[in-house]
């Protein structure tokens, strides 16, 4: 039997590998060969390298920053020896297909695989399309979206609305073994606060403020960021990390309310865990306001609370957690699982029979 061989991409943020992560054991089931393009020192690195059965290849690449630096000017350079080593690797790899994730990773990988001819899809996890994914969609045979208005910003030629991807090992926690490590009490309410894998600066000195208020009714779990954490703050109900993987499951399973920023495919995930959640996006200063459409629509279909960052003060906070404590079961109640990984996979599937 001739092996189908795959190239992943996309990285930057955890979001951006965790469609990719979801889709592997899919394509491993049917026989393909995988490989993964990915930055140098990126966390799509950190997340993909441990993978059996997955080949991790390094490339340059840059990113747009919305501040004056002169890394804006010698990041083109980057992109393009990005793209000339994808250029490479296709050709050596010579996969039947490529699927992205997103991130600037994966813009000179698209623009390769338009140079060889090979056919790529895009997968747009935010309502609106980030920098990285417009300047690749052109070069895309498909692009997939998890949210229906999103069509409007896309090719509707090449677009398709299969709602979002939640990894299938989510639904294996345990609050129980989450509890145990923990050393909580499971009888008692817990909070995950999450600020991206990037974590937030803002967020945390706000949780840390004003801590001794929510450990009075809430065992905390804090998701600091990278090199975020504060060994100072000691606190019997409080545990911090700066980032996790394997054990992410047991501490979602485990929440009773989680407080977030409004990354697309984070607050997927909570909604198909049916988990009431207070969302803090990322501001228009810092970010193209993609979270602020994406909590936004979460807002309005009553799967969540917003408070906007510069809302975030003590009176704000605790009047919207007293709300959402009021409407969750009924928030709850409106929450319902959907799963799109299985449409991903079948839409590279039929590109893959076409093609041959």
């Amino acid at each position: 039997m001739t092996m189908k061989q795959i190239i992943l991409t996309g990285g930057g943020t955890a979001g951006h590998v965790m469609v990719n992560l979801a889709l592997i054991p899919l394509l491993q089931k049917e026989g393909y060969m995988i490989d993964y393009i990915g930055s140098i020192d990126g966390i799509e690195k950190e997340l993909i390298t441990p993978i059996e059965g997955v080949t991790y290849h390094a490339i340059s690449t840059g990113k747009y920053r919305r501040y004056r630096s002169i890394d804006n000017l010698k990041d083109p350079f980057k992109v393009l020896n990005g793209i000339r080593q994808s250029v490479q690797l296709i050709l050596k790899l010579k996969p039947s297909i490529i699927f992205s994730k997103g991130g600037f990773v994966s813009v000179p990988v698209l623009i390769a695989a338009k140079l060889t001819n090979t056919p790529a899809v895009i997968h747009e996890s935010d309502l609106t399309p980030g920098l990285a994914n417009k300047i690749a969609m052109p070069f895309a045979k498909r692009i997939l979206v998890t949210f229906e208005k999103t069509l409007q910003y896309v090719d509707e030629k090449k677009a398709r609305f299969i709602g979002a991807v939640v990894r299938p090992e989510l639904f294996e926690g345990s609050k129980q073994r989450a509890c145990e490590k923990l050393m909580f009490d499971p009888n008692q309410p817990i909070m995950l606060i999450m600020g991206g894998s990037t974590g937030s600066k803002h967020v945390n000195t706000f949780i840390r403020d004003h801590l001794d208020r929510l450990t009075k009714k809430y065992q905390v779990i804090h998701l600091t960021g990278k090199a975020l954490s504060d060994e100072t703050v000691i606190n019997a109900r409080y545990k911090q990390y700066e980032y996790v993987a394997d054990d992410l499951k047991d501490l979602l399973m485990s929440a009773d309310v989680i407080v977030s920023r409004a990354g697309a495919n984070a607050i997927f995930e909570f909604l198909a865990l049916k988990k009431p959640m207070i969302l803090i996006p990322l501001s228009k200063k810092v970010s193209r306001g993609d979270q602020l459409l994406n909590a936004a629509v979460f807002k309005e279909a009553g799967f969540a609370k917003v408070i906007e960052e510069d809302e975030l003060k003590e009176v704000q906070f605790f009047k919207t957690l007293a709300e959402l404590e009021q409407e969750a079961p009924e928030m709850i109640k409106e929450m319902a699982k959907r799963d799109a990984k299985d449409a991903i996979f079948e839409v590279l599937k039929a590109i893959h029979t076409y093609e041959k």
